[in-house]
């Protein structure tokens, strides 16, 4: 089989599975999200190996959490969105003209496209 076919742990130390052969009441962290659920301080107890270009070793991992132990996702308090809301907001406001921008300040710009291309929007 392949390579990272090792179900009893043996070779990796934890039951390891290739990419899409991961079997049945086992989740990543994002299939968990999906579903409404969080690991909820379960350990690891699979993992997924692939070959990857992008992966400085040339090999990736995704963790797997077991679907039995997962919990279901804390609800969002009331201070938790107005801390949400009050990050959105500085990440919306321009600090060269302290206006709301409507939009997410690009990192690149630093500033809202009005401040960054003055001249394009007197010429529009």
């Amino acid at each position: 089989m392949s390579r990272f076919y090792d179900p009893t742990g043996a070779r990796y130390g934890i039951p390891t599975f290739p990419l899409r052969c991961a079997p049945d009441g086992y989740a990543t962290r994002r299939q968990l999200r999906t579903r409404g659920l969080r690991p909820g301080g379960q350990p690891v107890a699979a993992q997924l190996l692939w070959r990857s270009r992008k992966a400085r070793g040339g090999i990736r991992a995704a963790w797997l959490f077991r679907l039995d132990l997962a919990k279901p996702v804390r609800p969002m308090t009331p201070g938790m969105w107005r801390a949400h809301a009050a990050m959105m907001r500085a990440r919306r406001t321009c600090p060269t003209c302290r206006r709301d921008a409507g939009y997410v300040i690009p990192p690149s710009l630093g500033m809202c496209v009005t401040c960054a291309y003055p001249e394009e929007q007197r010429a529009a």
